[in-house]
């Protein structure tokens, strides 16, 4: 596999991750400038970002199980 396609997989790894453009360059930028902890970091950055929207989301839905449940529950 030549650098370029190397390139190319990381890009649409990052982009199938969620990354943005800036963030998919300025990691790329690190890589190339041999600066690869500061790529790890942004890295670290998006994938706490992801959890952060999961739990928000699953904060969501456990609500609306909730009001389910009771809706059930004052059916009965």
């Amino acid at each position: 596999m030549s650098l370029n396609e190397s390139s190319e997989s990381i890009i649409q790894n990052l982009k199938d991750a969620g990354c943005d453009s800036e963030t998919i360059e300025n990691f790329m930028a690190d890589l190339q400038k041999g600066k690869r902890a500061n790529g790890l970091k942004r890295l670290d950055v998006h994938r706490k970002n992801l959890l952060d929207s999961l739990h928000r989301e699953q904060k969501c839905i456990d609500c609306l199980d909730y009001l389910v449940y009771q809706m059930r529950k004052a059916n009965k």
